[in-house]
């Protein structure tokens, strides 16, 4: 696994937008904040583009500066406007053969997760699962996500603390960290963007699924054999879930408790990764210790990535 360089002064950031259309005044207090951080910042067309649908512009368009951004040695990291949907439909046109040649940070969630298992399962890369340039505000720019991010950029370790949840199960794991977004974690299964969770510690979060629609994903997890031999499950927000009319009888935790219950590993329920405030980084591919106990749940890094 290969790490890239940490972040200096004056350094540059760049700021696209590879799926959904994201208007640029929201991205203004990420601007302040990164320039505040003593960084350049370098923003894409696609930011606040002339497009009239979903799309950030076409998918030429969000190719092409996305590919730009990773060959440019002069940009050291990319923090991706928002997600919703449309790396998918570019993901494989992409060349990574120069960034896997000089890496540099790529920084997002949700519909990025389709980024972050490509360079897990084809480069060998570590990326940052955090908070996007919408997420920045004036209000937070001092919170516990976007510090979580400054302090991953300049090459600080972090560790997070959780209260217990009575689904939890207690245990202590070390292993490399993968995951990201439910939906898009299942999406990948038979793709090129598929990765290899053994003894990974996988963390899954997601937004606006009914608990059937979760439980049929976490089924299929099961059945691919991705949630079989892990060294443990960290489980984050899974926001905005609905029921169906005749109720489906079981609540996130539990159904997904029942799903890993014949596994011995460690299992955390509510850890502050999701759609919502609470959304810390975390470093994809990084070696962190993950302990479950009746008084709380603690996850740190514990090494660089050699």
């Amino acid at each position: 696994m290969k790490q890239p360089s940490f972040l200096k002064a004056k350094q540059t950031i760049g700021i696209t937008c590879p799926a959904g259309y994201m208007l640029a005044e929201k991205a203004a207090d990420c601007i302040q904040t990164l320039q505040k951080w003593g960084f350049q910042v370098m923003v894409g067309k696609t930011l606040g583009s002339a497009s009239s649908n979903y799309f950030s512009g076409t998918d030429e368009e969000r190719r092409d500066e996305l590919q730009a951004m990773l060959n440019d040695v002069n940009i050291h990291a990319i923090i991706f406007g928002r997600g919703g949907y449309g790396m998918g439909r570019i993901i494989n046109q992409l060349d990574f053969k120069k960034f896997k040649k000089n890496p540099k940070w790529l920084v997002g969630f949700s519909d990025i997760t389709v980024l972050h298992n490509h360079l897990q399962a084809n480069c060998k890369v570590c990326s940052i699962h955090g908070p996007m340039a919408a997420a920045f505000t004036l209000t937070d720019g001092d919170s516990r996500a976007i510090d979580s991010l400054h302090k991953i950029l300049k090459g600080k370790r972090n560790t997070y603390r959780c209260s217990p949840h009575p689904c939890n199960r207690t245990g202590k794991s070390t292993g490399k960290l993968v995951g990201g977004n439910l939906t898009l974690m299942v999406n990948s299964i038979g793709t090129a963007q598929q990765i290899n969770t053994r003894n990974k510690i996988l963390f899954l979060e997601e937004i606006g699924e009914q608990l059937y629609h979760i439980d049929r994903m976490f089924y299929q997890l099961k059945g691919s054999g991705l949630l079989k031999n892990l060294a443990a499950l960290v489980i984050g927000g899974f926001t905005d879930v609905k029921d169906t009319e005749r109720p489906f009888g079981e609540e996130v935790e539990s159904l997904i408790r029942k799903i890993v219950d014949e596994y011995k590993y460690p299992v955390c329920f509510h850890f502050p990764v999701s759609h919502g405030k609470e959304n810390v980084a975390l470093k994809i591919g990084g070696v962190y210790q993950l302990n479950v106990s009746n008084k709380q749940t603690v996850l740190k890094e514990i090494a660089d990535i050699t």
